[in-house]
């Protein structure tokens, strides 16, 4: 069995399958309509789907234990034993434990779920302390890597490397455990090893942010501890998602014999690769093809920076930049696109073929590799929505002195203390997803399918009226997403008919491609709302996305600016707003739950990124009366790092996750002097679990604490599509009987 790396590898590959089939086997088994047996039976087929058009495609590295039931996160944290008592405390099977630490059960909440770096995919929060007892469980891998084998397939394990696990993991000092976990890989490295394991990949992707020296020590010295394990596999370190830094020669002082670099992301890796200087006995695996994003590799290019890692290091590999688990599978399904657009276009499986051309360029020259690609078509530039960028002015992005809005939005809403409201959508029912359909395949009219969902709408007004909440919504029956659907209605957009990623866990998206200037066509929400409205005399909100999460959640150009996208979005949104107000709309929420999701990881990066997206909110919002009350939400990031930015966003009401986290966001806002209206999640809807009243009372006597009743509202952590009915009437019920309790006191 050779131990060479070979020419050509991708870090991950997308796991769901070409049609959500893992998505389908998982929820059946939530809602007990198939057992555990064949909920494995998918999941080895995709398995063995995903090896064998790898192998197919003669890619020279094949990953596996990249499968995962929810998330790889949650996957290490059971490989190195890392599951809390109060999960182990409930007698569960294995697998079943699994799923109450990512969803949760009735008597105990889930881990915190956040995104991963700069992407829309979220990951579990490890939860270690110093009673956790770590234990090397190798099951998972050495299952993968024998069923594979019974393929004739050769892979190469991936796990979470332990630095990037700990950094990534909730607990008071990330490292206080560093050696008790290195020794537990060490375990883990020893078993794949007697398996027969000849290499073994281990993700440090933190390493691409800042990182203090006692940080980068702790990487040095878990790979120096692990490079010294006897009869263990060869060990790639992979990073991506930028530069390195300072991490980079550290871990070249370490035994590990393969170091992946992102060369898209962070093309300053080549320059401290080249200021290194030659390197003996390593690996560099380079990362040349975007797993990132879906436009094609400028193969040329690419093989140009491949030859200067050539001449730096013994041995080169081509790779993804990152797994492919952030871009949909296949191309070659969207018969639909336009050619222009479809021929500048790679997928999963396309990319590992340009991995492959790659890498066989390397070895045997250019010569047949394709041409670049021509300019883009001029069709695709806008010039009047240029020239309106290009006439803004410093007062586009600003509105009226705060105190003078709110007393304004007061006299004209009249809300009681600790207004209620929820953050926009409500459960999508079989019946709207069968209209959807219905109508795309021309089987349902437009006047049938606005009659079913006026039908919809009027039943989340009443049900909402009913309830008591205080600000109401429309349930957003039309929407299939919260971006594809602006998507779908704007110029410059193109949607996809396949183009699934896993957002968490069976939670699966379509980003829309941005491909020219961005354009609104017509209003895209006001018939639903105004619909709405007239159904009843509490303010009901209209519901928009942000320019910063529409890009985040969207794949976006790369010829431009990200920050002149922004503004050509914000001001298709700034015409949405000026509709909505003239139809009587008082209350429009624009979301921003990726308002942190894209802040780059490097510091020196962060300020200039932070300045454009929170001017292209305000210039999406700034179109308003000050009697018209603009609320934002995020959900899901980290905040710390951009707590000023939310306030410089200037919504008049802000709500954010907050369950999960027990509130500890509300500090940090204090303590920075916010001074407007926050709604911190009272009920973590990711979870099936309904919340009981006492809970949720508990959560908002906390928040009572922290930031004065005038200033707080009460909502769940984010939007109630993938929940379902019964316990969003429960759950709210108890919402609302907690803010009426709160209010009493």
């Amino acid at each position: 069995m050779t131990t060479a790396f070979g020419q050509s590898t991708v870090l991950g590959y997308p796991r769901i399958g070409t049609d959500r089939e893992l998505k389908k086997a998982v929820e059946a088994y939530w809602a007990g309509t198939i057992d555990a047996t064949a909920l494995e039976k998918t999941a080895a087929r995709l398995r063995a789907e995903v090896w064998l058009a790898l192998r197919n495609a003669r890619l020279d590295g094949i990953p596996s234990n990249t499968f995962s039931y929810y998330d790889h996160m949650l996957d290490t944290a059971v490989a190195v034993g890392a599951i809390p008592d109060r999960f182990r405390r409930l007698g569960l099977s294995e697998l079943d434990t699994y799923f109450a630490m990512a969803r949760g059960v009735d008597t105990e909440p889930a881990l915190e779920l956040t995104k991963w770096f700069t992407t829309n995919y979220h990951y579990l929060v490890p939860e270690i302390d110093a009673d956790t007892v770590f234990t090397a469980n190798p099951g998972k891998a050495l299952r993968e890597y024998a069923e594979a084998r019974a393929l004739d397939v050769t892979t190469r394990p991936v796990l979470v490397g332990p630095a990037t696990f700990l950094l990534l993991s909730k607990g008071d000092d990330p490292f206080a455990r560093l050696d008790d976990l290195v020794d537990t890989y060490a375990l883990l490295l020893t078993a794949l090893g007697e398996a027969g394991v000849t290499w073994v990949q281990l993700d440090e992707p933190a390493y691409a942010a800042d990182r203090t020296p006692a940080e980068i020590q702790a990487l040095r010295r878990a790979y120096t501890r692990l490079g010294q394990v006897e009869h263990r596999p060869r060990i790639f370190v992979a990073t991506y998602f930028g530069e390195l830094g300072e991490a980079l020669p550290a871990l070249l002082d370490t035994p590990v014999e393969a170091i992946g670099l992102d060369l898209v992301a962070g093309p300053g890796n080549l320059r401290r690769l080249a200021a290194v200087g030659p390197l003996r006995g390593k690996t560099i695996v380079a990362g040349l093809v975007d797993g990132h994003n879906v436009w094609r590799t400028d193969l040329r290019a690419a093989v140009t920076a491949g030859a200067t890692v050539a001449g730096l290091a013994d041995n080169v590999a081509v790779s993804t930049s990152c797994s492919l688990l952030h871009v949909p599978m296949d191309l070659s399904t969207e018969t639909h696109l336009d050619p222009q657009l479809y021929e500048r276009l790679a997928f999963a499986r396309q990319k590992v073929d340009e991995v492959v051309q790659l890498g066989k360029a390397l070895r045997d020259g250019t010569a047949h590799l394709p041409e670049p690609l021509p300019p883009l078509p001029p069709a695709w530039r806008r010039h009047d929505v240029r020239a309106r960028l290009a006439a803004l002015s410093v007062s586009d992005r600003q509105r009226g002195d705060y105190e003078t809005r709110a007393a304004h939005q007061q006299q004209r809403l009249r809300l009681p203390e600790l207004p209620t409201t929820t953050i926009g959508s409500f459960p999508q029912t079989a019946e709207v997803r069968r209209a959807r359909a219905e109508l795309r395949a021309g089987t349902l009219d437009e006047a049938g399918y606005t009659a079913r969902m006026h039908a919809e709408i009027a039943r989340v007004i009443r049900l909402q009226e009913e309830l008591g909440l205080d600000v109401l919504v429309h349930g957003e029956p039309e929407r299939n997403d919260m971006v594809q659907y602006f998507g779908e209605q704007l110029d410059g957009f193109a949607a996809t008919a396949h183009g699934w990623v896993q957002s968490y866990g069976s939670r699966c998206v379509r980003p829309p491609i941005i491909y020219g200037d961005v354009a609104r066509k017509t209003p895209m929400t006001v018939q639903w709302s105004a619909y709405a409205q007239s159904l009843t005399l509490k303010p009901v909100k209209g519901m928009l996305t942000g320019p910063v999460t529409i890009l985040a959640w969207s794949f976006v150009r790369t010829d431009q600016p990200l920050a002149d996208t922004a503004d050509q979005v914000a001001l298709a949104l700034r015409d949405e707003c000026h509709d909505l107000q003239a139809a009587g709309i008082t209350v429009i929420q624009v979301d921003e739950p990726a308002l942190r999701e894209t802040l780059p990881l490097r510091t020196a990066d962060q300020k200039a990124y932070l300045d454009w997206a929170v001017g292209a909110f305000r210039l999406a919002t700034c179109g308003v009366g000050d009697d018209t009350q603009i609320h934002t939400h995020l959900c899901y990031s980290e905040f710390g790092e951009v707590l000023t930015a939310i306030d410089a966003l200037d919504a008049d009401v802000t709500s954010i996750e907050a369950s999960r986290s027990k509130m500890e966001v509300l500090d940090d806002l204090a303590a920075i002097g916010y001074r407007r209206g926050i709604g911190p999640g009272v009920w973590d809807i990711h979870s099936p679990r309904v919340p009981s009243q006492a809970e949720v009372t508990g959560a908002l006597r906390r928040a009572v604490a922290a930031v004065p009743a005038q200033r707080l509202w009460v909502n769940p952590d984010c939007g109630l599509k993938t929940r379902g009915y019964a316990e969003v009437e429960a759950s709210l019920r108890h919402l609302v009987a907690a803010a009426t309790e709160v209010r009493a006191h």
